[in-house]
């Protein structure tokens, strides 16, 4: 590891270790340069945390004179010709996929479906749980990721699965966010089905549990209105309506969801929410590929989210969702990777990419959806779609940030460093990346559990369930 000034990652790390008894002592991070959440780059300026949030953002030599006359001392962390950003929020995924990745690519979907995802996932266990998402949680932070809302239900029986997704993302440092899926279709593997009792129960059990875990939180979220009855449905939005959070829930991805609910229901997939009484801005749905005009008006004047996954959208060859009509009706919105069989990558940076190019393409104009736009929706966007005061480096926020190398090729030339993140940069210009002030990539490495450690247990796992492609 390279020599760091007046600090060490276990001086940082040991900082955060026990906030119930140890004071934390502040910890100033001092970037050359710090991207601001009105997207301006601002040099000569540090960022003071204190435990898990940023307290102050200013002239480095003002925040020491200032700590210094109340008598305290920071650890200082040098980054030199480093740009400190907001970590990215990857706010739709499926942790355990990632190791179904090359699987069943480049094949139909009731082929990928049945033979990745149904065939190996009532084979993982809580072990192969913990030790798939060990994999998607260590690839994301290299990756610049700092929250992660896993859309999870390999449930079995009680809440023992999702711990092991929330043990891995605590071994790994990423922040966590289970949406915890209700889920009762009958056609789905058992171990992924409930009954609206025990979805409710295990889900309340699940949010209590995180009640006092300053790095996981949970939030209701029925699979969709294939995968979920209208009783299910209802219950995980009554649930955010009780408790005041956000549900998600996959909308419209496929053609054959418009089909199925005009059959059963005789109308839209919206027009069905709005039946069962399940409209509402706290809302946010998945995918929304396939809706039509009228129910865009309709989320748009709900204020509704929308979780944009535009490769998971292209690589199954599902469409691409209409993004820039959605946020002009009203609609906000955020990226996500979806699940690691179904893009293969786990990079926000990069779904920012192909977010705007793919709006580009359909609006046939170089001009549609800018960098900046695509930034703030894997930044600022994800944050308020699961609920977190994160995304922005200022005041008051969660200490989720992340270091780029400004000398790195793929940044270069710096006519436009935000452009040149958001379009060329490579995963070899990320370095540090800091969860609630806490360093957990230093340099481009894993600093609590080395890489080999985690490719060591996945193949182990792919050995021991009999993992081939098909």
């Amino acid at each position: 590891m390279k020599e760091m000034a007046n600090s060490t990652v276990s001086e940082i790390q040991m900082n955060h270790a026990h906030p119930n008894t140890i004071p934390p002592k502040p910890l100033i991070l001092i970037p050359k340069a710090v991207l601001l959440p009105d997207l301006s780059i601002r040099t000569n300026t540090a960022v003071l945390c204190r435990g898990d949030t940023i307290e102050e953002v200013d002239d480095a030599a003002v925040l020491k004179n200032r700590l210094k006359s109340k008598g305290e001392q920071a650890i200082e962390k040098r980054l030199p010709d480093r740009l400190l950003l907001p970590g990215t929020i990857n706010a739709h995924n499926h942790s355990f996929q990632s190791l179904l990745r090359g699987v069943a690519d480049d094949r139909p979907f009731l082929i990928w479906r049945d033979e990745a995802l149904y065939r190996y996932a009532p084979m993982l266990g809580p072990d192969g749980i913990y030790t798939a998402a060990l994999l998607a949680f260590s690839e994301m932070i290299r990756m610049g990721i700092t929250t992660v809302c896993d859309f999870f239900y390999i449930h079995g029986k009680g809440i023992e699965t999702d711990l092991a997704v929330r043990r891995a993302a605590h071994d790994v440092g990423i922040r966590i966010v289970i949406a915890r899926t209700f889920y009762d279709w009958d056609g789905a593997p058992a171990c992924f089905r409930e009954n609206i009792d025990d979805a409710t129960t295990f889900f309340r059990e699940l949010h209590e549990h995180f009640a006092d875990d300053p790095l996981a939180s949970t939030l209701p979220a029925p699979h969709s209105p294939h995968g979920a009855s209208p009783e299910m449905i209802q219950a995980g939005a009554s649930l955010s309506s009780e408790l005041g959070i956000p549900w998600h829930m996959h909308l419209a991805e496929e053609p054959f969801e418009l089909e199925e609910i005009h059959e059963k229901w005789g109308t839209t997939p919206v027009g069905f929410l709005k039946q069962i009484q399940c409209l509402d801005e706290r809302l946010c749905i998945v995918h929304g590929v396939h809706l039509p005009d009228s129910d865009i008006e309709d989320l748009g004047d709900k204020g509704v989210g929308l979780l944009h996954c535009p490769s998971s959208n292209m690589f199954l060859g599902d469409g691409a969702a209409p993004l820039m009509k959605m946020r002009a009706a009203g609609m906000r919105a955020a990226l996500g990777s979806d699940g690691g069989c179904s893009n293969n990558r786990v990079s926000v940076f990069e779904e920012m990419r192909m977010a705007s190019l793919l709006q580009k393409v359909m609006a046939q104009d170089g001009a549609t959806f800018s960098a900046e736009e695509a930034f703030l929706m894997g930044t600022q966007g994800g944050a308020e779609l699961c609920g977190l005061k994160a995304g922005g480096i200022s005041p008051g926020n969660l200490a989720d940030m992340v270091t780029i190398n400004l000398e790195d090729l793929s940044l270069q030339p710096p006519a436009n460093i935000l452009r040149n993140i958001v379009y060329s940069m490579q995963p070899s210009a990320i370095t540090d990346v800091f969860v609630g002030g806490s360093q957990v990539l230093q340099d481009g490495n894993l600093t609590r559990i080395p890489e080999r450690e985690v490719v060591s247990q996945t193949k182990d796992l792919c050995r021991r369930i009999g993992l081939t492609a098909v």
